[in-house]
């Protein structure tokens, strides 16, 4: 697998994430709050790279992913209710 963060992204992403983590997080411990930024650049999406860094481990930001978009493709719902 190739590196998540192309090398002229890592410095910035880091920073961000770490700000992120900071903001929602603190000192806590355990963790409360995974995140994930992607970034890409503009007209390169499809033949570019995304690049990703999350605080989570890397199942459950594939889950986080997963769930994001089928929400955003309208295929989730929650679940319980009395609907």
């Amino acid at each position: 697998m190739s590196d998540p963060i192309q090398a002229r992204y890592r410095a910035g992403m880091n920073a961000v994430a770490e700000m992120l983590d900071q903001q929602f997080n603190g000192t806590t411990r355990p963790k409360k709050i995974a995140f994930v930024l992607l970034i890409s650049e503009f007209g390169a999406i499809e033949d570019g790279r995304v690049n990703y860094i999350s605080n989570a481990d890397r199942a459950d930001t594939i889950t986080m992913m997963k769930e994001w978009i089928a929400r955003a493709e309208g295929r989730y719902s929650e679940k319980g209710g009395k609907a």
